[in-house]
């Protein structure tokens, strides 16, 4: 089974023409823009839904108070492998489709999800070449200059999850999933198997200070050429009026030592979430052996901004690999399918 990434992210917001505002200044295609729908279509084909709450094509019940990303449509490469994650789904959870095929369901940490068959696009995406003071392959050659920043993907979603452990391991079982890097006690990166962007979504541990108790959206990243195109989409979306609270966090424009992505953040409307720039970031396939980082160094590079807790000259080098998920012992909830398994005796497995 190949998933390609995600196909639609669909919002629930309160004031529509408010956010799709916030993601035409953020540079996003328009599709379409009417007083109840709002619709934007990245290069890859991938798609922004805004609609207001309470519309049926929502799911209800809506997953978590307030504006946010309320489903993630994931694209499949052919029906018969839509069919066989349906059917995977379907010994775990309630499967439903709509007349289209289109598959739905709900993860128990309490996400909904869709999935349907995509052709995904090809596009064209360029980046200038980096000189050094001894390696100059950009020579006699002047950067590209841009414009206006124009996010080509959607690399990642991001979401607070009671148990992101068993989170990551539903979308293992069921969609393929690969685990790529483990943030200790923080969260998961985990990889659609039918992508090489560093992750395509990440789930945050509820059980940190700064989470929720509960299943929410926090972000969604879309892939930008380069460094460039980052720091221009952040000087629009600040002339632009849109606010950057993050950077009391994170550091404005900075970079990710865990998969070497540059960022830049901006909040959405409504407080909804984050919208991410994201430029530069690992690519990767099945020969990636998985690590767990500590926290504070995995986080942020430059961040000169953030607190204190994630910088300074006593913050660890501390990654190690992760094959055998050695990690995740301490930070799982024994409720999870794997928690229980693990509890169990020899002569328990024998019984079943």
């Amino acid at each position: 089974m190949s998933i390609l990434g995600v196909e639609s992210a669909i919002f629930g917001v309160a004031d529509v023409a408010q956010h799709a505002r916030f993601w035409t200044d953020f540079g996003l295609p328009v599709e379409s823009i009417t007083a109840n729908e709002a619709v934007f279509r990245l290069a890859s084909g991938s798609r922004v839904v805004i609609l207001p709450h309470g519309d049926a094509r929502l799911p209800s019940p809506d997953p978590f108070p307030g504006d946010g990303l309320k489903e993630t449509v994931w694209g499949v490469d052919t029906a018969a492998n839509l069919e066989a994650i349906a059917a995977s789904l379907a010994t775990e959870v309630s499967v439903t489709r709509d007349a289209d095929g289109t598959v739905h369901a709900v993860c128990p940490d309490g996400q909904p999800i869709a999935l349907r068959v995509w052709a995904k696009r090809s596009f064209v995406s360029e980046a200038s070449p980096v000189n050094t003071p001894a390696s100059h392959p950009r020579f006699n050659q002047h950067r590209i200059w841009r414009q206006k920043a124009i996010p080509k993907t959607i690399n990642h979603v991001v979401f607070f999850s009671p148990d992101y452990i068993g989170s990551f391991e539903f979308y293992e079982r069921h969609l393929g999933f690969r685990y790529i890097d483990h943030s200790r006690g923080v969260g998961i990166f985990s990889r659609a198997p039918g992508t090489f962007e560093h992750h395509s979504i990440f789930w945050v541990n509820c059980d940190l200070p700064i989470a929720p108790d509960h299943f929410k959206f926090m972000h969604i990243a879309f892939g930008m050429d380069d460094i460039d195109e980052v720091m221009l989409g952040a000087n629009i979306m600040e002339a632009k009026g849109w606010k950057n609270e993050s950077m009391n966090s994170s550091g404005g424009i900075s970079r990710h030592r865990i998969s070497s992505a540059i960022y830049y953040y901006c909040d959405m409307p409504g407080h909804a979430g984050e919208a991410e720039y994201h430029a530069d970031t690992d690519y990767l396939d099945d020969n990636w052996v998985p690590r767990a980082w500590d926290f504070r160094f995995g986080s942020l590079l430059w961040a000169n901004n953030a607190p204190p807790i994630f910088r300074g000259p006593d913050i660890p080098w501390d990654m190690q690999f992760d094959a055998e998920r050695k990690s995740f012992e301490p930070y799982r909830k024994k409720g999870s399918v794997e928690g229980v398994l693990a509890d169990l005796t020899e002569d328990d497995e024998h019984a079943i």
